[in-house]
């Protein structure tokens, strides 16, 4: 999943931290240490946990599990369940009181497809470069997942004795279909909170390397994909008809493309909107910002919102066209016109009433709608703005990061956040990773994490689940 950004602060190349010598990690690195973060995350990127033929996700659920073996758990409280080609992995550390909720750490192992051919490093043998790691799943997300299981790992060794129950769930397929995810999600919807490590980060500035916010997510668009058809019995190119598939196909996106959602907010945007805008370097653009947060419907700031691609997506929801085909032969009236209409729903919007809407804008009854995959997805409202959760994290961040801001963030979508979401169990991206803009290329080539983030973020998951599950 893609993680929340504000965009460049800056320019530069300086790192958070230091961490030359992590490099050199020793292969026997001692449980729950900095060390043991990279030599397990490099373990974990080795292995090829993608969808298809030869997926190795199974592996690394062997791996963490048997990490967490070394650590302390036991084999009882450690459940690999495969699925097809994939599996998922559920580890309990059980607290002293079995009637409260878990605190429920959310993860995925498997990773989007990388090509060597297009890398300037293979993909899968992990690197470390420049206090860079590189390989893929480094930022998505093997290093955020190797990060908060050995920081749980040093937290048992210290002799903390959890309250609640903490529980590892890691799923197999957050990239593809999601089905792991589910399962996982039905399982714990006793959960009293999800801390999302896909979800959220830290940014960096540009120019000195430094934390310069943080940001936790607290709801996510819902994705969908509409198939648009259009058929008829076609006929020849020299006796054209007003019932031309693709001429009504094109009209019917045409002005799908051109609508535009009204905006929204909710208590997260509103959050985001009125504390990002100290870091927007457009002073027209961070005017509009505090703007919409105060009122959604003022025509000046969305105006302004809706000049700037990156913000269009988070006044509210987005629907545009992606695909399309048509016509059997260059000499024929076309027979059938197919297209994708991609969306990102504001949360508390139903699918169905989205179509109906792109119906009403198309205007055009020829067009036939259908979801693709719904079974892959589900609509969540966002979690709640909970001043417990955020006070926590706000502690963890400020010991290990420094006093900087908080902002609430919400995602484009989707991450395994949604299942829970679905089902009323809180969810929040609230990863301990640090980052620049410039440094993002999850799902792209070269795929790199500072190795600055792994002592601070060890000290922020200790500090955040010791208050998290001690009551």
């Amino acid at each position: 999943m893609r993680k929340f950004v504000l965009g460049a602060l800056g320019a530069g190349a300086v790192i958070l931290g230091s961490a030359p010598a992590l490099a050199q990690a020793s292969p026997q690195a001692e449980m729950g240490t900095p060390a043991q973060v990279l030599e397990l995350s490099k373990a974990a990127i080795s292995l090829r946990s993608v969808r298809g033929d030869g997926n190795q996700t199974k592996a690394v659920a062997q791996l963490f599990s048997d990490t967490l073996v070394a650590g302390g758990w036991s084999r009882n409280d450690i459940e690999i369940t495969p699925l097809d080609d994939t599996a998922y992995l559920i580890a309990t550390w059980h607290g002293s009181d079995p009637a409260l909720g878990p605190i429920v750490i959310s993860a995925h192992m498997d990773v989007v497809e990388a090509k060597p051919e297009d890398w300037e490093r293979d993909p899968f043998t992990p690197v470390v470069e420049n206090g860079y790691l590189y390989g893929r799943g480094a930022s998505d997300t093997k290093f955020d997942a190797v990060l908060a299981m050995v920081s749980l790992i040093r937290l048992r060794q210290s002799g903390f004795r959890p309250k609640r129950s903490i529980v590892i769930a890691y799923s197999g397929d957050e990239e593809t279909t999601m089905i792991t995810s589910k399962m996982i999600a039905e399982r714990l919807k006793n959960a009293k909170l999800v801390l999302n490590v896909d979800g959220a980060s830290g940014a960096l500035d540009e120019k000195t390397g430094k934390p310069a916010f943080w940001s936790w997510q607290g709801a996510e668009k819902t994705y969908a994909d509409f198939q648009l058809v259009v058929t008829n019995d076609g006929g020849h190119s020299s006796t054209p008809r007003d019932d031309n598939a693709i001429a009504q196909l094109s009209t019917a996106l045409a002005r799908i493309a051109a609508y535009r959602f009204t905006p929204e907010v909710n208590d997260i945007t509103r959050d985001y909107f009125g504390k990002a805008a100290a870091f927007e370097s457009d002073p027209l653009r961070a005017a509009a910002m505090r703007a919409f947060a105060q009122d959604p419907a003022d025509k000046a700031a969305i105006a302004v919102l809706r000049g700037d691609p990156a913000m269009i997506g988070k006044i509210g929801t987005t629907c545009v066209p992606t695909m399309v085909e048509g016509g059997h032969a260059l000499n024929a009236l076309p027979q059938r016109a197919t297209a994708n209409v991609n969306c990102r729903i504001f949360p508390g919007h139903a699918k169905d009433a989205i179509i109906a809407e792109l119906k009403m804008v198309a205007d055009q009854p020829e067009v036939q709608f259908s979801e693709i995959n719904p079974e892959y997805v589900v609509a969540a409202p966002a979690s709640p703005f909970d001043r417990d959760f955020v006070a926590a994290a706000t502690r963890a961040v400020h010991a290990a990061f420094g006093e900087i801001p908080i902002i609430a963030s919400q995602a484009s979508g989707a991450s395994d956040s949604m299942w829970y979401r679905a089902l009323g169990v809180p969810s929040y991206g609230a990863s301990g990773n640090f980052m620049k803009d410039s440094d993002d290329y999850s799902h792209g080539l070269n795929e790199r994490v500072p190795l600055g983030n792994i002592a601070p973020g060890m000290k922020y998951y200790d500090t955040l689940l010791r208050e998290l599950a001690a009551k």
